[in-house]
């Protein structure tokens, strides 16, 4: 193996404890130390070629292979993406970052730069984790059914509000500190209990202490997992706990110590207890060198073998995702947000928001709107708080997506202003494509349709949208009383392009015309209804309209109207097989029939002609449609708006469109 050569980031006492393990190898060494001055990196108590007085400098130095980041919590997304932009290889110390929105933009361009990511739980590298996992999977306990960890340390009356562990601009409080620990091992061993190498949580419930400085001081939670495995956890930076870690089962139990192993000088050797049947044994797991030395094999030899993460059971970048969502869950059941995840304070992790050099992004017009638009709008119906629609948002708009699709009734209001806080924050909200939706069952009627426009302008903290769509029709109000209401909003200066419906009828869209039409009115020239390789078999919900049989799709073409597809892709229809019946029984109802079965075997042969996914193939059927299509997509993660972007690139005939569908079976 070749000696990998260290950067380290930061210099605190984690650091030594990396550049101690570093003494303890043979797999690499530490080349280089950078600080934010260059008297604390002088200052660093081990032998480095390199010291450097800022963290970029360290980036810059072509010799540095690999960077540990052991900076406060709140700097590791920054400074993560930019070492991998730098093509710098990473071990970010725990937790990942402050929370699930960053950790996202964080794997995600690591993936894309090609680098290695890992996690710094060092426990998870130490012999006597893996022993644990092969105990439980041995069954030698029979099945597993309760799980107890704690982490805690403490006790005193006197705390440093300025201190690490209790200042909320550093990320202070228990959670993420030291519930970290426990959380990622119970999830660790319900993984093994199931014979999958993580579990997450189908129920979580928490609490805890919030002290003076605002952050969480003592906290307890319980989770569940399938199986009805439970799993009691605590973590504490003000009360001294256990710190072991207790597994039950059916026909026995297995108990650790110290499952942390967090000796940061010398080698610790593990010890598990296991109990079945009344008669204990002891299990002794040797060791020579610390957690940390082992943690620096590991991401090595990972390195070497061209690995994206190390090793089971070392963290992989799903398993960091998963850890630091149920941290979040954690944080909300006690109360704790941070100023920097609020919109006044919010910064992208990058510090700036900029269009990426060489965005995938593709545009396209909408007569009357005197804006591009991209080809993909982003759904903002499923972003959890500020934090985490903002990591979705601030990533849109680095790959060029200028357009977003929101409604009146999403999240009760929240979703819009969620997006409104963002827009703000950003100062981008001219620059923007923002379609607005109103009209839901049972307010479909005009005075209430206003009502809730002006709502939602409210929401969104501007004064006007780019395009409204009515969400629903109701028939049983005249259609020229929409038409006069939505033409009068228009006529205002509050929808400054154009107007149409969502799941309307081809009858009632026409009608509605003829109306505009006879008085004067502006028409409508935009519709929503779905649209997708997939015949919707069965409606999502009552109500819904698709447009995806020939006849429907020949008039749109001829009328000249622009068809923005909701549930473009089919819900995740043309996902590989696993994946695709994870999405839920009544969700693959909605789309599942023979002759869909056929178009997914001929997307997935056009996908490996054209080598991409078959779900690439059902996206690019609804961009390449012979009339103005937009596709709305709803990514609920950063990887899934990379792994749907590749879309645009796909070019597809008329013959292959036709082909896809079953109107002409000659093979394309």
């Amino acid at each position: 193996m070749s000696e990998l050569k260290w950067g380290i980031l930061g210099t605190g006492a984690i650091a030594s404890a990396f550049a101690r393990g570093l003494t303890q190898t043979d797999s690499g060494r530490l080349y280089a130390v950078g600080s934010r001055s260059i008297e604390t990196a002088n200052k660093f108590p081990f032998e480095a070629e390199r010291r450097y007085g800022s963290y970029d400098e360290l980036l810059s130095d072509p010799e540095v292979q690999a960077v540990y980041i052991s900076t406060p919590h709140p700097f590791h997304a920054e400074w993560a993406v930019r070492a991998a932009e730098a093509g710098k290889h990473i071990l970010c110390e725990k937790p990942v970052a402050l929370n699930h929105g960053q950790a996202m933009a964080m794997i995600e361009t690591a993936r894309e730069n090609g680098v290695f990511f890992m996690e710094a739980f060092m426990y998870r590298c130490h012999p006597q984790t893996a022993r644990i996992i092969e105990l439980v999977r041995s069954g030698k306990i029979g099945e597993v059914r309760m799980i107890r960890t704690t982490f805690g340390f403490g006790g005193g009356s006197t705390i440093d509000p300025r201190g690490r562990l209790f200042d909320p601009s550093l990320g202070g409080g228990a959670i993420l500190d030291i519930g970290c620990y426990p959380i990622s091992m119970a999830r660790l061993i319900a993984g093994a209990a199931q014979a999958k190498e993580i579990a997450e949580p189908v129920d979580f419930s928490g609490t805890g202490h919030r002290g003076a400085t605002g952050v969480d001081e003592w906290n307890a939670a319980t989770l569940r997992f399938d199986g009805d495995i439970v799993a009691q956890v605590a973590g504490a930076v003000r009360v001294t706990l256990d710190n072991g870690l207790e597994i039950a089962g059916s026909e026995g139990s297995i108990s650790v110590p110290n499952p942390w192993v967090i000796n940061r000088t010398s080698a610790e050797a593990g010890r598990i207890l296991l109990k079945v049947k009344g008669e204990t044994t002891t299990i002794d797991v040797p060791a020579d060198r610390t957690s940390y030395a082992y943690e620096a094999d590991r991401v090595a030899r990972a390195i070497e073998a061209g690995a994206d993460h190390g090793e089971y059971p070392a963290m992989s970048p799903a398993d960091s995702l998963g850890n630091i969502a149920a941290l979040d869950l954690w944080r909300e059941a006690v109360g704790v947000t941070y100023a920097a995840e609020q919109e006044q304070e919010h910064r992208p992790v990058r510090g700036v928001l900029r269009r990426c050099p060489n965005a995938p992004m593709k545009y396209g017009t909408i007569p009357g709107l005197g804006k591009q638009v991209s080809k993909m709008i982003m759904g903002c119906d499923n972003q959890r708080s500020f934090a985490h629609g903002a990591a979705m948002w601030d990533d849109w708009y680095e790959r060029g997506g200028n357009a977003f699709d929101t409604a009146w009734g999403y999240g009760h209001g929240i979703m819009e202003q969620l997006l409104g806080k963002w827009m703000k924050a950003r100062n981008v909200r001219d620059e923007l494509v923002v379609l607005t939706k109103g009209a839901h069952t049972p307010r479909c009627f005009p005075d209430l349709l206003v009502q809730d426009f002006h709502e939602s302008l409210s929401r969104l903290q501007t004064d006007y949208a780019d395009l409204y769509i009515m969400h629903r029709d109701n028939p049983d109000v005249p259609v020229g009383e929409f038409v006069d209401a939505l033409s009068e909003l228009k006529d205002g200066g509050y929808i400054r392009g154009v107007f149409g419906g969502s799941n309307w009828s081809r009858e009632r869209f026409e009608e509605a015309n003829r109306y505009a039409a006879a008085h004067g009115r502006h028409r409508f020239t935009v519709l929503s209804n779905n649209l997708s390789l997939a015949r919707m078999v069965k409606p999502v919900w009552n109500g819904c309209v698709h447009v995806s049989d020939s006849g429907s799709r020949t008039w749109i073409a001829a009328s000249g109207i622009t068809n923005f597809a909701w549930s473009s892709q089919a819900r995740g229809y043309f996902l590989p097989e696993g994946e695709r019946m994870k999405l839920g029984a009544d969700n693959f109802a909605s789309w599942d029939a023979e002759d869909n079965r056929a178009r997914r075997a001929r997307a997935e042969e056009l996908a490996r002609k054209k080598g991409c996914s078959p779900i690439n193939i059902a996206a690019a059927y609804v961009l390449n449609q012979p009339f103005p299509s937009f596709a709305l997509v709803g990514p609920r993660t950063i990887h899934e708006t990379a792994t749907t972007l590749p879309a645009l690139d796909i070019l597809l005939t008329q013959d292959e469109i036709s082909w896809l569908w079953g109107e002409d079976t000659a093979v394309i």
